[in-house]
């Protein structure tokens, strides 16, 4: 896998030990999440399912995710 470039979410806090960080590989589109306090795991995931997943917890905001 080439070298990710990584964005932190402008959801996370600003201390940088609770954040989110995502990346895209081209040419596959693939999506990566990680978060800060473990770097060495990430999710690998695609457009559509992100997509899917973010339209699903905006659409129920009842649902937490800890």
């Amino acid at each position: 896998m080439s070298e990710l470039t990584w964005q932190k979410s402008s959801f996370s806090d600003g201390a940088g030990d609770n954040c989110l960080y995502i990346a895209a590989s081209t040419p596959t589109g693939a999506i990566h999440l990680r978060e800060s306090d473990t770097p060495a795991v990430s999710l690998t995931t695609t457009p559509a399912a992100l997509s899917a997943l973010m339209r699903t917890l905006t659409a129920n905001p009842h649902v937490r995710m800890t």
